[in-house]
């Protein structure tokens, strides 16, 4: 083993012992999945849930799972279920089927409803017998409640947990709750979603989670920023000619149209996701490390954000998408939509964000693209060959790479663009890089709130786009028709230069083989 696989597996054991550390000093844990029979909990949670287990993040002996959903089911059955979706190699080592086996059997199930006592005390009371044989006492167990479920059945479920399902008084235990997106559709909608959770648990108990804040790349910009000399003098406005955040699909709904009509995808992918990795890129230094202040700067970025002008919004819709038998048949829902904001501040006056995500369209990739301006006087001529681009790919093939002007080999002086390339597949061979839904569960066991969305972060993010959203919602603004497999519609491309990004031409990045 090399010095640096040796330096990051010492430091990964070290960082385990010290989560351990601290999960022992409480009672014993259990975490439980509502929604356990649906798709999102067999794909992501169950899953995110087994690596840790096989990582060592949940000790057998301190951790049970349960699974709670309307669905009449026994325990067998939904281990049986989840089966298939919690093996990862396509020729399972015999450790690897030992693992699976010893993990299934932590999982319990209890069925009932999400609006009547009845199955949260059933509930209730398969965790307290768990919590009683693991010998903790009263109030120092831990609680974990994963809602993968739709919002719309949010309050009552917090409600019955709150009801039903607490810890009994407080000796070091806790109860939290995990709530995805969509937090609401609009400003009023997630502020009544907020104050109905709000009045039944606190703030610092409610973890609502957005996946993209749990990939690599994305937790790497504070340190790309804050943690390199060389970044601090040129992430402004002097150096900074624009800021791309793309998200692109190379497939469409496939079956999920009837549930994405009803959001769309700036609800679905830009006012969320995109609009997080838009904070972290714009947001000053925070004056520590600790979850609120981070947060607290998250917030003054989008407080900064302008009124979205019409002007600098394109929205498509691909052909095919109302064939969909879940699709309305004069349905208006973008499945692409590129939109220009602006922050107004000393940092970012006058650099636009260029906000962009579609589906069907000619490739995958999730990327944030840090455009500069041209080199003032230049001497080789060089402005044909693109300007310097700073991009941070965030799936696939996660990499970090700077386009900059060199010169050709050669006898001539000429000059080419080339980059310098960090690619994690090449940089990192013998490192597995978590998913993002297992980092964040971690997070909410260990009570660090940094990369969750905290109550006036969601209010401001939702004041920025409410006001588009209504618009569209109307009629005002109609998504322009665009082929699958296009780049979109050719207004989004006028639109992004019109902005002043710069295409290069003639240069493409090849993810490294190794």
């Amino acid at each position: 083993m090399g010095s640096r696989e040796w330096s990051i597996e010492k430091r990964s054991d070290s960082f385990k012992a010290e989560v351990l550390e601290t999960l022992s000093e409480t009672g014993c844990l259990s975490v439980i999945v509502l929604g356990a029979s649906g798709d999102l909990a067999k794909k992501k949670t169950f899953p995110a849930l087994f690596n840790l287990y096989r990582q060592g993040f949940l000790p057998a002996d301190e951790v049970h799972i349960f699974g709670y959903a309307r669905t009449k089911i026994s325990d067998e059955e939904l281990r049986n279920r989840l089966h298939g979706y919690l093996i990862q190699e396509k020729n399972p080592s015999p450790q690897h089927s030992e693992d699976l086996s010893k993990f299934l059997q932590l999982i319990k199930y209890v069925s009932g409803s999400y609006d009547t006592e009845e199955g949260f005390k059933r509930l209730d009371k398969e965790i307290s017998q768990h919590e009683i044989l693991k010998n903790s006492s009263e109030g120092s167990s831990r609680r974990l409640f994963y809602l993968a479920l739709p919002p719309s059945v949010y309050p009552p479920v917090c409600k019955m947990i709150r009801k039903c399902c607490m810890n009994k008084s407080d000796l070091g235990g806790w109860t939290r709750i995990v709530v995805e997106k969509p937090f609401g559709k609009d400003l009023e909608s997630a502020e009544n979603l907020s104050a109905q959770i709000g009045e039944l648990f606190d703030e610092p108990q409610i973890y609502r989670i957005d996946h993209y804040l749990g990939k690599e790349l994305v937790q790497n910009l504070l340190v790309l920023r804050f943690a390199n000399r060389f970044f601090l003098p040129l992430w402004n406005r002097d150096n900074i000619d624009n800021v791309q955040i793309v998200f692109r699909e190379d497939f469409g709904t496939e079956g999920r149209g009837g549930y994405f009509d009803e959001y769309g995808i700036i609800r679905d992918i830009i006012q969320n996701h995109l609009l997080q990795v838009l904070c972290l890129v714009a947001m000053e230094k925070p004056v520590s490390l600790k979850p609120e202040h981070i947060r607290d700067e998250k917030v003054k970025v989008l407080q900064s954000v302008l009124p979205i002008k019409d002007e600098e919004v394109v929205l498509g819709q691909y052909h095919g998408y109302r064939d969909d038998p879940t699709v309305p048949d004069l349905s208006n829902t973008p499945t692409f939509a590129s939109v220009v904001l602006r922050i107004h501040n000393e940092r970012w006056e006058g650099v636009p964000f260029i906000l962009k995500a579609g589906k069907a369209l000619n490739s995958r990739k999730a990327e944030i693209r840090v455009q500069f301006k041209d080199v003032p006087g230049d001497i080789f001529k060089s402005k044909k060959q693109g300007r310097n681009e700073f991009v941070i790919r965030l799936q696939p093939s996660e990499a970090m790479y700077m386009k900059l002007t060199v010169k050709q080999p050669g006898l001539e002086m000429s000059t080419v663009q080339s980059e310098l390339d960090l690619s994690y597949r090449q940089r990192y061979q013998d490192v597995a890089i978590p998913e993002a839904y297992e980092r964040l569960i971690l997070d909410t066991i260990r009570g660090d709130q940094q990369h969750f969305v905290r109550r006036d972060e969601l209010r401001a993010a939702w004041e920025i786009f409410t006001p588009l959203l209504h618009r569209m919602d109307n009629g005002e603004i109609k998504p322009i028709p665009y082929t699958p497999g296009s780049r979109g519609p050719a207004e989004a491309d006028e639109l992004q230069a019109k902005a002043g990004y710069v295409q290069t031409h003639g240069y493409i990045w090849i993810p490294p083989t190794l």
